[in-house]
């Protein structure tokens, strides 16, 4: 573009001054390189200098319009389709002539990334300006200043602005996840979808758990999965989340043991177990509790079953929660014994205790009321912790819940007197409630 203007003859036309020329020379250059040949931009130059500015406006406004759609099917067309649904799917720059309004036009590259909010608000107004001195040749005339305006602002929020990021096509993303070529990069990941806009995120991530929970889905996808959906929920929205959490309960409901041990393994990697509701938790939950509480020694099954609850444990239903740290306390404590092969006297899961540890470390308060609820009156615990060695392994625990510092006042007590060595007998004989035989 040139920076000056050209003058037309002044004896035929009305001239703006040499310091009204040198502010639109210095404001029309503001524009990216490749947008100076422009020819709805060279009309504006030609018209500019004779106070031709009803025109200037309408040309430097088609302009506008015309970079904001070639940003627009760079970014995705697909995606201003879905956010504007307008009344032709457009499919090429022609099609926004027709069925795509200035309003819509820019609502849409809002939604979708091309314009920053506050971009939106004043292409709106320069929209009114257009509509109002060039759409209506009865309104007033503008002046030089309210063309500057124009100029500033649609230099600014559009013309001066790159070309955003091209947006994924899921279909062709995923297709590109099927395969042993794709790249586990964290930070190329999480650009691609920190780019994404809500509605597109939304379709992503149902896309994965429908396709992960899906039978006909090969090894290399669903690993690509697993890799890639913690990066995506990270930035989804609570209700996405909740979605998925919906999409959950209705496999429990279905009873599709295949798709909910898959669909229980996907919460679990997105750690979504709290937007799963509390009936589907306690479908899941139950049987693993039992079976805990009813494999007391057998340290395979109880390695096995710890390691289970393990990521379950934060989401014990109230119901639940007696039976569940009745069972892992059980299995912390073990037993006394002997053994000809080894010189131990204290039997126990050495697999299942470290996570046994970890998952007291997370009691609240009302969890730590009913382990002590369960030490008070559970008669197989009662009788194990005579032996010194599973008491100390309860005191273990007890520190483990004094150290968390939440519990309340006489649950404090409580747990100074288990842990108070010099104190054993008066814990035994005053502390501890006499049991009825059981």
């Amino acid at each position: 573009m040139e920076n000056e203007l050209i003058l037309a003859d002044a004896n035929q036309l009305e001239m703006i001054t040499k310091d009204e020329a040198s502010l639109v020379s210095k404001e029309i250059v503001n524009v990216r390189e490749e947008v100076q040949d422009c020819p709805y931009l060279e009309e504006a130059l030609k018209v500019l200098p004779v106070k031709g500015y009803r025109s200037a406006i309408g040309s430097y406004w088609n302009s506008v319009i015309d970079d904001i759609r070639q940003k627009i099917i760079h970014r995705s067309l697909d995606l201003f389709n879905k956010e504007v649904s307008p009344k032709k799917k457009i499919e090429r720059y022609e099609d926004f002539q027709d069925y795509v309004t200035d309003n819509d036009l820019i609502e849409g590259a809002y939604k979708i990334g091309v314009l920053s909010w506050e971009g939106r608000k004043l292409m709106h107004q320069c929209r009114e300006t257009r509509n109002m001195f060039h759409g209506h040749p009865k309104s007033s005339d503008p002046g030089l200043l309210k063309v500057l305006n124009l100029i500033s602002d649609c230099n600014k929020y559009v013309l001066s602005q790159e070309f955003p990021p091209s947006i994924i096509d899921i279909s062709s993303y995923l297709n590109q996840m099927d395969s042993v070529d794709y790249s586990r990069n964290h930070i190329a990941v999480d650009q691609a979808f920190t780019d994404l806009p809500s509605v597109y995120k939304t379709e992503l991530s149902n896309r994965f758990f429908t396709t992960y929970i899906s039978e006909n889905v090969s090894s290399d996808l669903r690993g690509n999965i697993e890799f890639c959906t913690p990066i995506l929920w990270s930035s989804l929205t609570k209700e996405d989340k909740k979605q998925i959490g919906k999409r959950f309960d209705k496999l429990i409901v279905e009873s599709d043991q295949n798709k909910i041990h898959k669909g229980l393994s996907y919460i679990y990697i997105v750690s979504g177990m709290m937007y799963v509701n509390k009936a589907s938790r306690r479908i899941i939950i139950e049987p693993i509790v039992n079976e805990l509480a009813s494999s007391l020694d057998d340290w395979d099954k109880e390695a096995r079953l710890v390691k289970e609850i393990r990521p379950l444990s934060r989401f014990i239903p109230d119901e639940l929660r007696k039976a569940y740290i009745s069972a892992i306390t059980k299995t912390y404590v073990g037993y006394k014994g002997s053994s000809y092969s080894y010189a131990r006297k204290n039997f126990y899961s050495n697999a299942a205790a470290p996570t046994i540890k970890e998952m007291f470390q997370s009691f609240d308060s009302e969890s730590i009321d009913t382990f002590i609820e369960v030490v008070k009156l559970e008669h197989i615990l009662r009788r194990r912790i005579k032996e010194q060695g599973q008491l100390e392994r309860l005191r273990v625990l007890g520190h483990i819940l004094l150290e968390n510092e939440i519990a309340t006042a006489d649950a404090e007590d409580f747990l100074l007197k288990l842990c108070d060595e010099d104190k054993t007998e008066d814990f035994f004989m005053v502390t501890l409630p006499k049991l009825k035989k059981s």
